[in-house]
């Protein structure tokens, strides 16, 4: 935006500078070329006399002695004809066009803008005679070059000139726009600070327009009112499935206390009632595990060999006994954020569940990405999307073991760690959960 702002202010700024200097810069030009002719028409009229009565009178002698003089003097070529196109005095200049109009009557009143880089030199053609009567013409061809450096050295100014003041508007545009735009960069840092996770993060007020300053301050007692609803929910849900722990473990316990009790008709019941009360214990810990996570402003980073390796070979462990292959291939020997283990035990362990007797599960870690691939029945590609939300089940799984929390509480740990979660198809089949460093985007 800073750019395009600055790009206006630039055309618009050299519009200006370029109405101002060109008029000028014309205007010299044409009060040179005025000068120009004047003098050098005078100079003409003066030899048109000379040459008036030089004609009448027949004797040209002292006429091309003055023309001769002259033409030496100012560099100039000067030509006088009589009134049958005889030159009589001088020589030089060819211009029949010209010759024919003085004869006429008519005289040089306009000559061509002078330019750096114009003509050498001008003519100007003068009749000769009294009244209406042309006894012949004085043909002038006047040098430009005194005139043509007068003129570039004046344009030079201007552009000079121009250009200091197109680059001193310049910076001053550039601190203008900055200016304007500190406020729109700082939201812009704060929005995405707060999207990452930093929920304390908020902009600054001091500096910048009034009405982008009022809206900083706005968009800061949103941000303040949004934080403090997500704690509130944070707490709230720790707190209830905290204070609900406890009675859910007298009611195990007294349950537990009854099965002596029991006549056989009613132990499928009390086993129901019990596999229960341990589903319920364990949402309640995966609601205690989010809420701690969505509360960490990031986790700190672990070495891979001594954290993650153990956690997978406790798994191996576990897969063996339910007849799944389990593999790794971890490259990366140096620190990896804390969640890859505990991101790794949750797809893992959604693994387990679905994966059947003979299938495979590969763990892979290298440039930082940790995917956990297995060959089990999959998701398709609406159900990848929904499967990072809270509570979330397969269709036709609602009978396997689990709260639904188990990936929002991987998304959320990647998130904590400054990376992103995906969900991709293996194949032929199968699913990958994919950790990676930074966000994730489709490839």
């Amino acid at each position: 935006m800073q750019r395009r702002l600055l790009a206006v202010y630039t055309l618009l700024i050299a519009c200006l500078v370029a109405a101002l200097a060109v008029p000028l810069a014309l205007a010299y030009s044409s009060h040179r070329t005025g000068e120009l002719l004047l003098a050098r028409r005078a100079d003409a009229t003066r030899f048109a006399e000379l040459a008036d009565r030089a004609i009448r009178d027949g004797d040209t002698a002292g006429l091309t002695l003055e023309v001769s003089r002259y033409s030496a003097l100012y560099a100039t070529a000067v030509e006088i004809r009589d009134r049958d196109g005889v030159t009589v005095a001088g020589g030089g200049v060819r211009d029949e066009a010209a010759v024919s109009r003085a004869l006429s009557g008519r005289t040089t009143d306009r000559l061509p803008l002078l330019t750096p880089f114009g003509p050498a030199g001008v003519l100007i053609a003068e009749p000769a005679g009294r009244d209406a009567q042309v006894t012949g013409t004085v043909l002038m061809r006047a040098p430009t070059g005194a005139a043509r450096r007068a003129v570039a050295a004046v344009w030079a100014a201007l552009a000079g000139g121009s250009l200091a003041a197109l680059l001193c508007s310049l910076v001053a545009a550039r601190r203008l726009a900055g200016w304007i735009l500190r406020p729109v960069g700082e939201l812009d840092r704060t929005t995405r600070a707060i999207a990452e996770g930093r929920l304390d993060a908020r902009a600054g007020t001091s500096r910048g327009p009034a009405e982008l300053r009022r809206l900083e301050q706005r968009f800061n007692t949103m941000a303040d009112a949004i934080a403090g609803a997500l704690e509130r929910q944070r707490a709230f849900v720790a707190d209830a499935s905290h204070e609900l722990r406890t009675p859910l473990t007298v009611l195990s316990l007294r349950l537990e206390n009854l099965e002596p009790h029991l006549v056989p008709a009613g132990r499928a019941e009390f086993d129901e009632t019990l596999a229960e009360l341990d589903r319920l214990n364990a949402l309640l810990e995966d609601l205690l595990t989010l809420a701690r996570v969505e509360a960490d402003a990031g986790l700190p980073e672990l070495d891979a060999v001594e954290h993650l390796l153990p956690r997978l070979a406790g798994w191996q462990e576990v897969y063996a006994a339910r007849g799944i292959g389990l593999g790794t291939q971890i490259a990366a020997t140096g620190p990896v954020p804390a969640a890859a283990a505990r991101i790794a035990d949750i797809a893992l362990d959604n693994a387990a569940k679905f994966v059947p007797a003979g299938g495979r599960v590969h763990v892979t870690l290298a440039d930082g990405v940790l995917r956990i691939a297995d060959d089990g029945p999959g998701l398709d590609e609406e159900s990848r999307q929904a499967a990072l939300g809270r509570f979330w089940r397969a269709p036709g799984h609602g009978n396997v073991p689990g709260s639904g929390l188990g990936l929002a509480i991987a998304a959320e740990l990647a998130r904590a760690c400054g990376g992103a979660l995906a969900l991709l198809p293996n194949h032929p089949h199968g699913l990958v959960v994919e950790l990676r460093p930074q966000p994730w985007t489709e490839r």
